[in-house]
């Protein structure tokens, strides 16, 4: 298990409730949007796999109306204030994307969400089981989307199946949520996620995500929006160094980290302004608007994680970039 964080020392409930609250926040909505951009890329021929799609969007929905549910009082400042849980464009892109595409999408849930209180000193214990319980659900369920994104990608790459989603894409939403299992069973196992110490494991693989993020927005702009494609494609080329030097440990960590924090920062800005574009109908593109807020989403949690407290010099050794970069999430 990559993110297997035990430090041999005992783990508070209060760690646990507040870190399984806030990945699920964060993921489960991820998940739900997965599961809607697979279902609209089939064409009509393949009516019964978009309707599985769709169903996984429901279940995953109802996951996070138990989380949100949860989390109010229960969730650090920094998650809820970071725009990985929502942006101030989240609700604005979703009502967009039910117009356009004519599927319902819950922006009640996202207004829940928006009026979400952070936890004080201390959280809710009451709520420990379930909590667990959430975790493990969300464990379940996921295992079976990642099933549902293998079949479509061994169908595209056979040639069996067609859909307007790019075969790369489906293999970046599957390893966000493999990367999504993994993270949770570490909670249900130690208690805890120690992200000052992962840092480096979190910083190569979303270094990569934010890398396909920008081709993908440079793919999808229509071809006259020339000057964004080339701003795209410079993150894209930015990103996959800075995962390569990563990579090579041929450079201090904390030297990489400061330059992570403002690239990520700066693409972050360029996703923000791509989606008010979107939002206003200022640019051409197939890019759904609820996709420019999810990319947007993503670039914020990583940003956050950069930031966590803590020393990230002990981390890089060459024993523990070995691990990391010979586990299965790195490799495609």
């Amino acid at each position: 298990m990559l993110f297997d964080s035990q430090t041999g020392t005992a783990v508070s409930p209060d760690l646990f409730i507040r870190q399984s609250l806030g990945l699920n926040l964060f993921f489960l909505r991820i998940m739900k949007e997965h599961a809607f951009f697979l279902a609209a890329g089939f064409l009509s021929k393949d009516a019964a796999l978009a309707e599985q799609a769709l169903q996984f969007n429901t279940s995953f929905n109802a996951l996070l109306a138990d989380a949100v549910a949860l989390a109010n009082g229960n969730v650090d400042f920094t998650v809820l204030n970071s725009g990985e849980v929502v942006t101030n464009m989240t609700l604005r892109a979703e009502q967009r994307t039910q117009q356009l595409s004519g599927v319902p999408i819950d922006t009640a849930l996202t207004n829940q969400e928006l009026k979400l209180v952070p936890a004080g000193e201390n959280v809710n214990p009451a709520i420990m089981e379930n909590v667990r319980s959430l975790n493990q659900r969300a464990i379940a369920l996921t295992r079976d989307l990642v099933g549902f994104k293998t079949q479509i990608l061994d169908g595209m790459l056979s040639c069996r199946l067609f859909t307007f989603n790019f075969p790369l894409l489906i293999i970046h939403i599957r390893r966000e949520a493999i990367l999504f299992i993994e993270q949770l069973e570490s909670l249900q196992k130690t208690g805890a996620i120690d992200y000052a110490r992962e840092i480096l494991a979190q910083k190569i693989f979303w270094d990569r995500q934010m890398a396909e993020h920008a081709q993908f927005i440079s793919h999808l702009l229509d071809p006259t929006e020339a000057a964004l494609i080339n701003q795209a494609n410079d993150f894209a080329q930015l990103f996959f160094n800075l995962r390569a030097q990563a990579e090579s440990g041929a450079r201090p960590f904390d030297q990489l980290l400061q330059e992570e924090i403002i690239a990520t920062n700066n693409l972050r800005n360029f996703k923000a302004t791509a989606e008010e574009l979107i939002l206003a109908c200022r640019v051409r593109s197939i890019i759904i608007p609820l996709l420019a807020d999810h990319v947007l989403r993503e670039a914020n949690h990583f940003l956050r994680i950069l930031q966590t407290p803590g020393s990230p010099i002990a981390i890089a050794s060459p024993l523990r970039l070995g691990q990391i970069c010979s586990h299965s999430l790195f490799r495609r």
